[in-house]
């Protein structure tokens, strides 16, 4: 089964084994899973009045390419370099920094289809912020002062080692302008393939840390820290940074948990099911673009397969033991064209969210957002069992059930947003049609 990478929450982990280290990047917090099932440079910093923006006003936006079925990876294009190139990166909400597969004497470098980064020589050094900011404070330290180096280590076995560096990355702005600004990402001369690798130049961190491309535009004063997406169903949408393409008062909110600041994370969640709830309380929930499909714990995974299952029985569906699309699949008298064919015979889904004991927030899932048609035309159930997949006791939402809505993290007010949209309008302002 061919499937995108997934962030794997590390920290479920270390819930459970007190005491476990961790001396990696913030971003190897989520690893990746597969279920089988320093020289100053001397380039200039193109800068301007028009810079200087205020930060209310200003938004950028990134075709997305790809689909959550059959390719199974998304991917938005960043342009690096002076002259800029090109480079097509996965957009990962659960992880800081943006890499590049570097060609500076590379030792192992994966697949792409373009040629790989040729870095600047302007090498972030190891007291800087960022490079702080990306090593526990026990682990921090580097061999070389003038540089910072990072390794990052995915649960699919794949990683990535480098150097960060800064570069000149070029920005089309919704309102039509063009920018350019020197940014630091990693320049990665060592990787490892993982079990999902996909032919692509690196990863574009999203996450919460001083180290995202977001966060670093915005502590130069350039933009809000919010980060979006709204994945059309149809594949494609598009990706944005900023806060100007929606209306605040039209989404639905619900605060970023505290407890966990590394992760964009509302908290726990009930599990409702047919618009009933299922008692399953308690559930730790994390948004992550960097997973295709969305995962429960073992015991919410059990129990709502087997409320499925007793849902089915009596209708025209039989388990498809021989299609491998995903774990669980089901067959009818003929094969299936589509979800119009089918989303009848299954309930919508819903998780809610406390919100600190305020009024709470609930983000739907109806059928299209947990099943799928396989090319063998039968229906597949996007939803995986998470402890299976190393998740322990987490919940994964992952790219499947976030299709036709824009979700919006607001770094700076601390919540996390959802509406339902038309993913395939590319946006130009607030007007952007949400349905």
């Amino acid at each position: 089964m061919r499937q995108r990478k997934v962030g794997l929450v590390m920290l479920c982990v270390s819930m459970l084994l007190m005491g476990w280290s961790m001396t990696m990047s913030s971003a190897s917090f989520f690893g990746k899973h597969q279920n089988r099932h320093g020289r100053k440079s001397m380039l200039p910093v193109e800068a301007s009045s028009s810079l200087e923006l205020n930060r209310v006003g200003s938004s950028v936006v990134f075709p997305v390419h790809g689909n959550v079925y059959p390719i199974g990876s998304y991917n938005v294009t960043l342009n690096i370099g002076q002259p800029p190139k090109p480079y097509f990166v996965d957009p990962d909400t659960g992880s800081d920094l943006t890499w590049l597969q570097c060609d500076a004497s590379c030792r192992r470098c994966t697949e792409t289809h373009h040629p790989l980064y040729r870095p600047s020589n302007d090498f972030v050094p190891c007291n800087d912020p960022l490079c702080e900011s990306l090593h526990s404070p026990r682990a921090h330290g580097c061999d070389d002062k003038e540089q910072c180096e990072y390794e990052i280590n995915y649960a699919d076995g794949g990683s990535s080692r480098g150097v960060l560096v800064r570069d000149a990355f070029s920005f089309n702005f919704a309102s039509g302008s063009q920018q350019k600004r020197r940014l630091a990402l990693g320049c990665g001369y060592y990787q490892v393939p993982g079990a999902s690798d996909h032919p692509m130049h690196g990863v574009l961190g999203l996450g919460r840390g001083k180290a995202s491309i977001v966060s670093q535009l915005s502590s130069q004063g350039l933009m809000r820290n919010v980060v979006g997406h709204c994945f059309s169903g149809g594949g494609g949408g598009f990706l944005f940074f900023g806060d100007e393409l929606y209306d605040s008062s039209r989404i639905a909110w619900t605060p970023m948990s505290q407890d966990y600041p590394e992760h964009y994370s509302p908290g726990f969640a009930e599990l409702i099911f047919g618009g009933k709830s299922t008692g399953l309380k308690n559930l730790f929930t994390v948004f992550d673009s960097g997973s295709t499909y969305t995962y429960l714990c073992s015991q919410a995974y059990q129990a709502l397969t087997s409320w499925i299952k007793k849902e089915l029985n009596g209708k025209p569906f039989k388990e498809a033991s021989d299609d491998r699309t995903l774990p669980l699949c089901w067959k009818g008298r003929k094969p299936f064209k589509s979800l119009r064919d089918v989303k009848k015979y299954f309930k919508s889904l819903a998780l809610i969210f406390a919100n600190d004991g305020r009024a709470k927030t609930q983000f739907e899932l109806a059928p299209e957002a947990y099943l799928l048609i396989s090319d063998k035309g039968n229906v597949c159930l996007g939803i995986l069992n998470g402890t299976e997949a190393q998740l322990q006791d987490c919940n994964l939402i992952g790219d499947i059930s976030m299709q036709d809505k824009m979700v919006i993290y607001d770094n700076e007010k601390q919540v996390i947003g959802w509406v339902s949209a038309n993913c395939d309008q590319q946006p130009k302002s607030s007007r952007f049609s949400i349905r």
